[in-house]
């Protein structure tokens, strides 16, 4: 995933922050805290899901967190409380309040994505676990949703979804799910209650304004 805001841009395989195209330091995981509450953008994601998922299975104090906030805050040049682009959700955790634009550069020339409410989540040419786990790649924090619901295999040109197992099933436009599905543009995917729209295109992904 590349996101692209104001004059800097995060590439999650490079694993670089850009400001007009001079690379910025941050050390690993204050640079996976920017990628998380950027694809997770506009949610306030809460302390107890980032110590989950920058530490898993291993305790750090809050002090630890707040430094790391600090730190990437520094990068951004993010010091007016006004204008932040870290916002804090005091006593819940944190979230990004910027002005997105999301760009997945894959092997076919396509971008393909899922619209989950508010969020748009990339896609890339891995695979794509969708579900309550705070780990899954497109995290649905709903009940009757599954901890590992479905995932979504990109195979050079073509997407498929399938289910993983979960208690209330999943549905494509409306048919279960059973085995391999291929995925088209404008597709809706029932997971549970949940519904998630899938997207594809070869112009990209268009730009997201958050509020």
């Amino acid at each position: 995933m590349s996101a692209r805001f104001g004059p800097f841009e995060v590439d999650s395989d490079r694993r670089q922050l850009l400001k007009s195209g001079v690379e910025m330091h941050l050390t690993p995981k204050a640079f996976d805290l920017l990628l998380l509450l950027v694809s997770e953008a506009p949610r306030v994601v809460r302390k107890d899901d980032l110590h989950r998922r920058l530490w898993p299975g291993t305790f750090v104090s809050d002090a630890t967190l707040v430094g790391l906030v600090k730190e990437v805050r520094r990068a951004l040049s993010d010091g007016d409380a006004k204008t932040s682009l870290i916002r804090t959700a005091h006593g819940v955790g944190y979230a990004f309040t910027g002005h997105l634009e999301r760009v997945v550069s894959t092997a076919s020339g396509v971008s393909r994505w899922i619209v989950a409410g508010s969020r748009r989540v990339a896609l890339d040419d891995r695979e794509t676990v969708i579900g309550r786990d705070p780990t899954s790649t497109v995290h649905l924090d709903v009940g009757g949703v599954s901890r590992r619901h479905a995932r979504i295999v990109i195979d050079g040109y073509d997407a498929v979804l399938e289910d993983l197992g979960s208690k209330n099933g999943t549905t494509v436009n409306g048919a279960p799910v059973s085995g391999r599905v291929a995925l088209h543009d404008g597709d809706r995917i029932q997971l549970g209650p949940s519904v998630v729209v899938f997207r594809a295109s070869t112009a990209g992904i268009s730009t997201e304004t958050i509020a």
